[in-house]
């Protein structure tokens, strides 16, 4: 089991970028696959973005080639930089992490683009 503690969300205009932290506890987050969500208001929750152990990225088609994902092993932290964010991106990112299913979540981060 980890713990996640999600930071960096906030409001910003459309086109800006914000970078999204997750500090994960524990001794092995470098064996776990991590990922983001997110959950907008009335819609479920959805897959943005994951990182395996091993480096490989994964990414939802509607924010390829705008959010990267990377991880800091040294540090327990996986992140979510965002650029050229849009207003339908507005919404509470969970940041994830599991050995064979995301079991482990954080309490989420609002993230606010405006027009």
């Amino acid at each position: 089991q980890v713990q996640l503690v999600e930071s960096g969300g906030g409001l910003v205009q459309a086109g800006g970028s914000l970078r999204l932290s997750c500090a994960a506890s524990g001794r092995e987050f470098s064996r776990y696959a991590m990922a983001w969500f997110r959950q907008a208001p009335g819609k479920e929750r959805e897959f943005q973005a994951a990182i395996r152990s091993g480096g490989s990225t994964y990414y939802a088609g509607s924010v390829k080639g705008r959010f990267t994902i990377s991880r800091d092993n040294a540090k327990n932290t996986v992140y979510l930089q965002m650029n050229n964010l849009k207003p339908e991106d507005t919404a509470v990112y969970f940041c994830a992490a599991g050995l064979q299913v995301y079991d482990n979540w954080g309490q989420g981060t609002q993230v606010t683009v405006s027009s």
